[in-house]
């Protein structure tokens, strides 16, 4: 199983759909699972941190025309800059991610509070010089979207839990996402949490340290023994 697909992406999986949005998995056998998202919102279609794929377009029009693109992570670019330019909209920075938008090649805005015309809000989680990343929260329906503090790959995983904080986070736990209560909770790597999202996340910040040398055994086994 590859670390991370490449080429275009003609088997992608779609994921977590609800009445305001959906995810996918552009290389479903990759061990990444990057996952990403379209937002239906008042001001059309919002995708976010987006690995493209063939016929994707099919999807993102569900939830109207694109608006614009979210770049979430620092590291996500991804294929946000064709996407937007295929769509005729701006990559939307937020002000966590400050420098990024130079390495994206298409028109880009930088957005602060919320996306605009949207009920998507922007929450800082990090931003110094090796991990920016901030988050999305949508207060009509609860739906938030961490790009990669928390995930539900197997790597980001310790034994017994749905939801697990970054390996390299596991110290340092994004704590500021304890003053969210979210019904849905959608992921940069692996399918969302679509169940008592809130608990999963409660549970996921609480145990990070404490399961810490767990995870990091898994993982270290993983690696060794292929």
């Amino acid at each position: 199983m590859p670390m991370k697909g490449d080429g275009v992406a003609t088997n992608w999986v779609e994921t977590n759909r609800w009445d305001r949005g959906a995810s996918w998995i552009a290389y479903p056998d990759e061990t990444m699972q990057r996952a990403s998202h379209v937002l239906g919102t008042d001001a059309g279609a919002i995708v976010v941190d987006p690995v493209d794929g063939d016929g994707l377009d099919d999807l993102l029009t569900e939830f109207g025309e694109v608006a614009g693109v979210v770049l979430l992570l620092d590291r996500h670019k991804r294929d946000s800059a064709a996407i937007a330019k295929r769509h005729d909209a701006p990559v939307y920075v937020p002000d966590a991610l400050a420098g990024t938008e130079d390495d994206v090649d298409a028109p880009t805005e930088r957005v602060h509070r919320q996306i605009p015309g949207t009920d998507y809000g922007i929450h800082e989680l990090t931003s110094n010089a090796v991990w920016k990343e901030a988050a999305l929260y949508g207060d009509e329906d609860d739906t938030l979207v961490v790009p990669e503090a928390v995930g539900t790959v197997d790597y980001f995983l310790a034994s017994g839990e749905r939801l697990g904080v970054h390996p390299m986070l596991r110290l340092t736990p994004p704590t500021k996402l304890n003053r969210l209560d979210p019904d849905r909770l959608l992921v940069g790597h692996g399918h969302g949490v679509m169940d008592d999202a809130s608990g999963a996340l409660a549970e996921a910040l609480r145990g990070s340290r404490g399961r810490m040398p767990g995870l990091y055994l898994k993982n270290l086994k993983s690696f060794v023994l292929g």
